[in-house]
């Protein structure tokens, strides 16, 4: 075999021991400017309870919350929701158990150091207390975000536009919280004006902006959402949407699974393109002005599980409604509405319903003498997975149903305020 010269033997080592260094030398600074990052964000931060109290020394992939890439140390996540939320003015745990842990709150200002995490991927800060600043602009250049979120941190004012530079982000949730301010109610913190950067988040599956203001928006925001292909939740609970619900000129919402558009102001029917979104599995409209038919194609949904649609003036026949096939349905709200006809038999073959609230509508007539649906449900009693059923506030009349008594699994059930009899 030929021998290398040694001189070339010499000249590959010098170089692989450069290459060796420099490339050390590279992840070193790499470490040294993540750390200092992380730091300098910690700096304008006012942290109560210590809970970022291991956010020392060098080795901050080990820090609370601090997620990093194997092998390069760059940071990839940060995860500081508070662990103990403070939700419906009740905190979480209870004080007698964590005495005064209970308030875990981060507050104060987020450092633009932030943009310096350029492998960063998941932040998450929600539930935690940055009253009354604006949510920061420069997250809109944070451009490797996959994971986005910022509920419930007391930001006011308007969601800046440039989140829509975040091509890459699936998962954005800026949830408001409520603050009363005047005599006139309560009034969100948050708005937004103009929804149309939110059609470059061409990557995003999930979207919740529940408590944020979209008056000013008007109908559009269904043609803009609309636009977004992978869309797979919706949450626009309590956004002061209001008028009717719009159609969109094609329905893109190929991927759509949970829809909640609840506790708005739409007066309006029932948006019947719903009904073209086989993917559906969740549907919440409840505490709206809808009004007119409820379309029985709902029942047809081969993917629904949820359908709550309570406190609105909708109509219709239970009757047809009931004997729709209704294949996954769990939980039917349909609640202070104006339904009138009688609960048909048929109703026996929803074999995974939980959950079945028809309160405060004109239903009459008697329950009925027996229901189907052993078979179809393979059990031996009936609606074997009935948890709670509601139907006081009727015009229910007859007497009561020897089914009744074999339903295994309710736990919670009320037929007060019709004329039902006990034989």
């Amino acid at each position: 075999m030929e021998r290398i010269p040694v001189f070339i033997l010499v000249i590959l080592y010098f170089i692989s021991t450069e290459v060796a260094c420099n490339g050390y030398t590279h992840i070193n600074n790499n470490v040294q400017s993540e750390r200092r990052a992380l730091i300098d964000f910690k700096s304008g931060l006012t942290d109560p309870n210590n809970r970022l109290s291991s956010w020392k020394g060098n080795n901050y992939c080990y820090w609370h919350g601090i997620g990093c890439e194997n092998g390069t140390g760059f940071v990839v996540s940060i995860n500081l929701r508070n662990p103990y939320p403070i939700e419906n003015d009740i905190p979480y745990p209870p004080e007698n158990e964590y005495g005064n842990q209970i308030y875990m709150n981060l507050s104060g200002v987020i450092s633009p150091s932030l943009i310096k995490l350029k492998y960063l991927k998941y932040l998450d800060l929600s539930f935690n207390s940055f009253k009354a600043i604006p949510i920061p602009q420069f997250f809109g250049s944070m451009k490797n975000l996959i994971y986005l979120n910022l509920s419930h941190c007391g930001f006011i004012g308007e969601i800046p536009s440039n989140l829509g530079n975040l091509s890459n982000l699936q998962y954005l949730d800026f949830s408001s919280k409520y603050t009363y301010h005047n005599d006139f109610g309560y009034s969100s913190d948050l708005f937004i004006k103009n929804i149309e950067w939110m059609t470059s988040l061409v990557s995003l599956k999930h979207l919740s902006a529940n408590n944020v203001n979209f008056s000013m928006v008007g109908s559009q925001w269904i043609e803009v959402l609309n636009k977004l292909p992978m869309l797979i939740e919706l949450h626009l609970d309590d956004c002061s949407l209001f008028g009717s619900i719009p159609s969109p000129s094609f329905v893109n919402f190929t991927s759509l699974s949970v829809i909640v558009i609840s506790s708005n102001e739409f007066n309006s029917t029932f948006p019947e393109w719903l009904l073209n979104v086989s993917s559906l599995v969740s549907i919440d409209m409840s505490l709206n002005i809808l009004h007119g038919r409820i379309p029985l194609g709902l029942g047809e949904l081969p993917n629904l599980q949820h359908l709550d649609l309570y406190g609105n003036y909708l109509e219709g026949s239970i009757s047809q409604l009931l004997r729709k096939s209704w294949k996954k349905i769990e939980f039917l709200n349909l609640c202070e509405n104006d339904l009138h006809g009688s609960i048909p038999s048929s109703i026996g073959n929803f074999c995974n319903l939980q959950y079945l609230d028809l309160n405060n509508n004109n239903l009459n007539g008697s329950l009925p003498e027996i229901i189907y649906g052993t078979e179809t449900c393979n059990s031996k009693s009936p609606l074997p997975n009935l948890r709670a059923l509601y139907l006081f506030g009727n015009q229910l009349m007859g007497k009561l149903s020897n089914w009744l008594g074999e339903l295994k699994n309710l736990e919670q059930l009320d037929l007060s305020h019709n004329q039902l009899q006990v034989d």
